[in-house]
């Protein structure tokens, strides 16, 4: 067993190996604070039939790390949530370029989160063990690296933040890196300039660089030989004849601005020279189809680097024509059809009451939160005119869900101010590169229509990269041939004032800042160019909400009136909501949330809810019910559980003989409330707000009606509870 354990930033950090899965390929743990990862790497002997590296990643996270038990019925962690499957993206997309090319022996991750201090996040710790754990093995890799979290507490920078600061932070990006380059960048961000996300980039390249000195050091202790692995190559002569042979037809194919056409055109081209080139190399047909692959890379390459322009006939930094069509759905709450060249996402947004929050129990929480804001992402195979099997959400589907979510959750407005539960669906119906960044425009503008009061729109682009030596461009709003077939997929979503997401994969050993920098800059001109496209068709939310969403109102009330709200057994607040149709939720600060379709309704239920908690005040005018007629006046409930005494000689400024001459049992009557003694009893009045009477000589100041001797016998009516004013009728 070897270990080594070193201060990172400002807590211990742990990295041991040859304790724990010894039969796997390579294992390591990996311990920060008192959260532990392991991961275990394996490897086939043998080489995949499949024209791709066969790498699997799994993540998961046991609940007995934090002291839990699984809920539901069957006890046992059952299919990764979201967070796990991002966790899996993370690694898999920082490892990924790094297997040496052709190398196509399957290779599994497992990664196991035994135990989680409810402070550190386990999957930076996750990455470096699965770097670890690579490199201590005889799978090829080129490796280390290591990966941190950045953000940024009151304008200091902090790596590997806990779950507290990050709360406070304004910035959270993940960074994955070698020691000379940056392979992975994943995050979101409260709309902060390019040149801050510059700045945390540098800052984590000197952490990653912390890490790969601690696995360097460890593994000089744990000497293990790589596989022998041998790359696949075709002969040469299929090489050169496959090439003079087709490149200048691939070329002239390649060019089609429409992707179907495009995609026929090089088809045809392929199938038609793999005929021909058969004839003279009849058993090298895989060798030949390999080759034409090949040619085709180095063509768009080769063109875009040469020329300047791309297949489609853009500029580098062009962004392709946009249409935006909103409200195209009359019953949804918010909608938008976005269209950007040939990729194109239906999105629509919907806003639901607190009861409509999403329910989360995972480890790094003590107990189960909730979110009040989600984005969910579909990719169908029509998208792109395929044929697939349909197997529920994919890695994919949730990781890009994920990247827009972000993008939008830093400008929408605070719970408190705005109290909906937002769920945005968007459905892409074309796709031919970025529809992620078609779902962040198009969710802007979904929450624009629905009224929503964003902080400002947001718009995404994606960015690529061919780079040959040290000569490279950079491509703005790339079409999926360019993501296919270079180097980079660079996403950056933002306002007009800064960026809010950012995602960065690439597919060679590694990125240097300075063209980070510069795709950052030409990222933000195009981000410019699209909110002012978005900015023609819906420059600002919707004045009011669609009348097909629900209002919500908050009404705040003391804590010792919520058991009166609610009543025995729930009587008071579900005979508030069946006579309304509105849904009430108590917190227990006495926050009191009220939903209903319809302003009448939410309106309704509102006074209800004060009407039944308030304070009754003297000097204030209610409308009463009478509810028991007596010899010397009447009882009127002015408030739900509040009675109080309207005395005979305050019912009119003329004389009254008897009471049921001026009010009847079931009466409704406006009357004032004018006294509370010192035993709490109300008294009202009619007459004050009736004119005097002409004539009538003014009440000597501090007179008082004269009481009759029973009147005093049901002062329990009029007094109440201690501090309530009123009758408690339950």
């Amino acid at each position: 067993m070897h270990r080594i354990e070193r201060t990172f930033a400002g807590r211990p950090l742990v990295i041991e190996t040859g304790r724990m899965a010894k039969q796997a390929a390579g294992s390591a743990i990996v311990q920060f604070g008192e959260t532990m990862v392991l991961a275990a790497v394996t490897v086939s002997e043998n080489q995949s039939p499949l024209p791709f590296f066969p790498l699997t990643v799994e993540y998961k996270e046991k609940t007995y790390a934090a002291g839990k038990i699984p809920g539901g019925f069957i006890k046992r962690e059952g299919r990764p949530h979201d967070h796990e499957i991002l966790a899996c993206r993370i690694i898999d997309r920082s490892i990924r370029p790094l297997f040496p090319e052709g190398f196509k022996n399957e290779v599994q991750v497992f990664v196991y989160v035994i135990s989680a201090d409810q402070e550190n996040d386990a999957d930076v710790l996750a990455l470096l063990a699965t770097s670890f754990a690579l490199n201590a093995s005889k799978i090829p890799f080129m490796g280390p690296i290591g990966g941190v979290r950045v953000g940024r507490v009151q304008g200091h920078w902090v790596l590997n933040p806990t779950f507290q600061q990050l709360a406070f932070s304004d910035m959270e990006l993940i960074v994955a890196g070698s020691q000379d380059s940056i392979v992975m960048v994943e995050g979101g961000a409260l709309e902060v300039s390019e040149s801050d996300v510059l700045e945390s980039l540098r800052l984590s390249h000197d952490g990653i660089r912390e890490l790969i000195a601690m696995q360097n050091e460890l593994l000089a202790k744990v000497q293990v030989p790589k596989m022998a692995w041998t790359k696949t190559e075709s002969p040469d002569a299929v090489i050169t004849r496959t090439k003079a042979h087709a490149s200048g037809r691939v070329r002239e194919a390649l060019n089609q601005k429409d992707k179907h056409t495009r995609i026929e055109a090089i088809e045809k081209v392929k199938k038609e020279a793999a005929a021909e080139l058969l004839l003279e190399f009849p058993d090298n047909a895989k060798d030949i189809h390999s080759v034409l692959g090949d040619v085709e890379y180095n063509e768009l390459r080769a063109q875009v680097l040469s020329t300047n322009l791309r297949v489609d006939g853009r500029k580098p930094d062009e962004v392709r024509g946009i249409s935006i069509d909103n409200s195209v759905l009359p019953r949804a709450h918010g909608s938008s059809l976005f269209t950007r060249g040939q990729t194109q996402a239906l999105v629509a947004a919907t806003l639901g009451t607190a009861k409509d929050a999403q329910r989360l129990d995972t480890i790094n929480e003590a107990g189960e939160t909730t979110r009040s804001f989600m984005l969910h992402y579909n990719f169908p195979p029509f998208s792109t005119g395929e044929v697939r099997p349909m197997r529920g959400t994919s890695r994919r589907e949730i990781g890009h869900g994920n990247l827009a979510e972000r993008a939008l959750q830093g400008v929408l407005p605070d719970f408190a101010d705005f109290p909906y539960t937002i769920r945005i669906v968007s459905e892409v119906l074309e796709s031919n590169g970025s529809s992620s960044m078609a779902s962040v425009c198009g969710g802007s503008l979904a929450l624009f229509d629905a009224g929503v009061p964003m902080k400002a729109a947001v718009a995404g682009v994606a960015m690529g990269l061919i780079k040959e030596g040290d000569k490279y461009a950079i491509l703005t709003d790339i079409l999926g041939t360019e993501d296919h077939l270079g180097d980079m997929d660079f996403k950056v979503a933002g306002t007009k004032d800064g960026i809010t997401s950012i995602q960065m994969d690439i597919k060679i050993e590694g990125l240097d800042l300075k063209i980070m920098e510069e795709a950052l800059l030409q990222a933000k001109v195009g981000r410019l160019h699209i909110l002012a496209e978005m900015d023609k068709a819906l420059a600002a939310p919707r004045a009011d909400l669609s009348k097909y969403a629900p209002r919500i109102v908050t009404v705040q009330i003391p804590v010792d009136k919520i058991g009166e709200l609610i009543g025995p057994k729930g009587k008071n607040i579900r005979g508030i909501q069946e006579e309304t149709g509105a849904e009430l939720t108590v917190d227990d600060d006495g926050t009191v949330t009220i939903a209903a379709v319809g302003a009448e309704s939410m309106e309704r239920a509102r006074k209800m809810v004060e009407g039944m908690t308030a304070e009754a005040v003297v000097g204030e005018t209610y409308e009463g019910t009478v509810k028991t007629v007596t010899a010397f006046g009447a009882f009127i409930e002015i408030m739900p559980g509040t009675e109080a005494l309207l005395h005979v000689s305050e019912m009119k400024w003329e004389r009254v003989e008897k009471p049921e001459d001026v009010v009847k049992k079931g009466d409704r009557v406006t009357v004032k409330l004018v006294d509370r003694d010192e035993r709490g009893r109300l008294r009202l009045s009619m007459k004050a707000l009736l004119p005097r009477p002409e004539g009538m000589p003014e009440e000597t100041p501090g007179e008082r009606p004269p009481r009759r001797e029973d009147s005093g016998d049901r002062g329990g009516r009029s007094g109440g509870r201690s501090g309530g004013g009123g009758r408690d009728r339950r």
